[in-house]
């Protein structure tokens, strides 16, 4: 009987671990993710609370009408949900495209060692 519990790793995976992190495609892995996340991070935060400041300080022109009862706030928050779900799609397609096969070459790399 072990005394670790579930969640924690024992000393041998604990030393795989850091082989693997340390390993050269571990680190192209990790940059390929930062150089899209970090980039899209910023630019829908900003994205967010430019349509939080206008709500608070700039309710005229968030409340313009745009067709009908439709205003201008109606549309910049619909356009959350669209700017998500295309953000979603775009990491997934670039996960596909670029992730994948990095995260295979450091599959392969611990499978070697």
């Amino acid at each position: 009987m072990t005394t670790d519990s579930p969640g924690t790793p024992s000393a041998p995976d604990q030393a795989a671990f850091l082989s693997l992190a340390e390993s050269p495609e571990f680190a192209r892995l990790r940059s390929a993710f930062r150089r899209f996340v970090l980039p899209m991070t910023v630019a829908f935060l900003v994205w967010y609370l430019l349509y939080v400041v206008l709500s608070a300080y700039a309710r005229g022109f968030m409340g313009t009408k745009v067709v009908g009862n439709i205003n201008v706030a109606l549309v910049f928050g619909l356009l959350q949900f669209v700017s998500t779900f295309l953000i979603a799609w775009s990491y997934e397609r670039y996960a596909r495209r670029r992730l994948e096969p990095l995260a295979a070459a450091v599959g392969a790399s611990e499978d070697a060692s």
